[in-house]
């Protein structure tokens, strides 16, 4: 069993490995923000095949929907409501293998079973956040957040 986990995450890495040379390409020369979050949902939904995957970006004290991939999405989040509220009020990444039992979860869509929210922070503020979710539970680790962390610096925010 420890070995299967093993190679899974193994396989995850890979996975990030052969798509991070895609996204940098993608990023290469362009200057236009939702063009580069776009690409770079579309990239990550493409490899992984997430349920959804998309940026909230701060605005007037609320997290508003940018480019994502998925479902119809939730507009506007409050700070420190649900995953991505809260990621972006304690400025972390929180990594969630049961939304169902993440206390104040705001169901976008029923679907989701797990989740992981990165804060997107810059001179010391988050100022966006990456939320991917999956219909399975336990989907998002440690491995995830390294990787996608790595892309995120790469988004000119």
């Amino acid at each position: 069993m420890a070995e299967d986990l093993f190679i899974t995450k193994g396989a995850k890495a890979e996975q990030y490995q052969s798509l991070i040379p895609q996204i940098k390409g993608l990023l290469e020369g362009e200057t236009d923000l939702v063009a580069n979050m776009a690409n770079v949902v579309a990239a990550l939904k493409e490899q992984f095949g997430w349920l959804w995957v998309g940026f909230y970006v701060v605005k007037d004290d609320e997290l508003v929907l940018a480019p994502f991939q998925g479902p119809v999405a939730c507009t506007r989040i409050k700070k420190g409501r649900g995953v991505c509220g809260t990621s972006w009020a304690q400025a972390q990444t929180l990594i969630v293998p049961d939304v169902e039992k993440f206390p104040g979860h705001i169901a976008c869509s029923s679907l989701s079973r797990s989740e992981i929210v990165l804060p997107v922070i810059r001179n010391n503020e988050v100022v966006a956040v990456l939320d991917a979710d999956s219909a399975e539970l336990n989907q998002f680790d440690t491995v995830d957040q390294q990787y996608l962390e790595e892309i995120l610096a790469m988004v000119n925010f």
